[in-house]
């Protein structure tokens, strides 16, 4: 059996920056262990799975898909950089002929449309509450060491912790830090932290970016993920009440690096937009 496959930068314009991801085309259903045996050869933060819903349907014709994320580790219920992928496979590889495609997710349905030379991601808003210190000062300490923490929120549909630190640092210091994230995985006692967020505000007179982030999943195989869509539906509703504003521009400092144009809405979700770099296509022999 031969299933195409692409890998695809997403959230940026260039290839080997932003984040990778695998986008696998199914014609037909695939065995239920293959999706994660796939994914681990891979050993990509996300390897997505782009299924027909019924046996007619078309990839360059149909609207509606079956839409599955899985790390080198396990399965994820949202991941916002490989639905930008996967869009990105349809509407620029297949040359999909429609304007807004839906996937059928474990997070419900999301939707991808074309903006000019941005593909928006319609996802759900999270929102992230204020998080006692004490039941999370080893993982935070493992993160960040002694450095000063001004927030300290958790979500509890996505599992993240949001470690907002001192407006006092500037972006280099986020980048610049040292994070051995596989202490986390000794370090969190409670079971219930499955994704580290650290962010710091950005400089957002004139042109710049709102805030800053950087984002550790070591529970899901993942150290450090290069640039996080799922992680940005918990900071855009954190930022956006920080903030005042509902229209945001983000940049996750990662090694490869990425940036996220935000839109609030206010009906309880965010438009996320990023550009995208198809950077292979092959197939699969199985």
């Amino acid at each position: 059996m031969q299933i195409p496959i692409f890998t695809v930068d997403a959230f940026t314009n260039r290839p080997f920056s932003g984040n990778p991801a695998a986008v696998c085309l199914l014609e037909n259903d695939l065995d239920e262990d293959l999706h994660q045996k796939i994914a681990t050869e891979m050993n990509l933060s996300e390897t997505a799975f782009i299924r027909k819903l019924k046996p007619g349907d078309d990839f360059t014709k149909s609207s509606c898909f079956g839409l599955r994320w899985f790390t080198p580790a396990n399965e994820v219920p949202l991941c916002g950089h490989a639905t930008l992928a996967s869009a990105a496979v349809l509407f620029h590889v297949q040359k999909n002929t429609n304007s807004v495609l839906t996937f059928v997710t474990l997070s419900g349905e999301l939707k991808a449309r074309q903006v000019k030379d941005h593909i928006v991601l319609d996802l759900p808003l999270y929102t992230a509450y204020p998080q006692e210190l004490k039941e999370v000062e080893e993982l935070i300490k493992a993160a960040v060491g002694d450095m000063t923490v001004q927030d300290l929120r958790y979500s509890p549909d996505t599992k993240k912790l949001l470690v907002r630190l001192s407006d006092t640092y500037e972006r280099s210091v986020l980048e610049e830090l040292k994070v051995s994230a596989q202490r986390f995985l000794s370090a969190e006692k409670t079971g219930k932290v499955k994704g580290l967020i650290l962010t710091v505000k950005g400089n957002s007179s004139g042109k710049g970016h709102d805030f800053y982030s950087r984002y550790f999943a070591p529970w899901y195989g993942v150290l450090e993920d290069p640039v996080t869509g799922s992680a940005h539906a918990v900071l855009s509703s954190y930022w956006s009440e920080q903030l005042g504003k509902k229209e945001m521009l983000a940049f996750q400092c990662s090694r490869r690096g990425g940036e996220l144009k935000i839109s609030v809405r206010n009906d309880g979700r965010v438009d996320i937009a990023g550009q995208t770099a198809v950077v292979l296509k092959g197939s699969l022999t199985l």
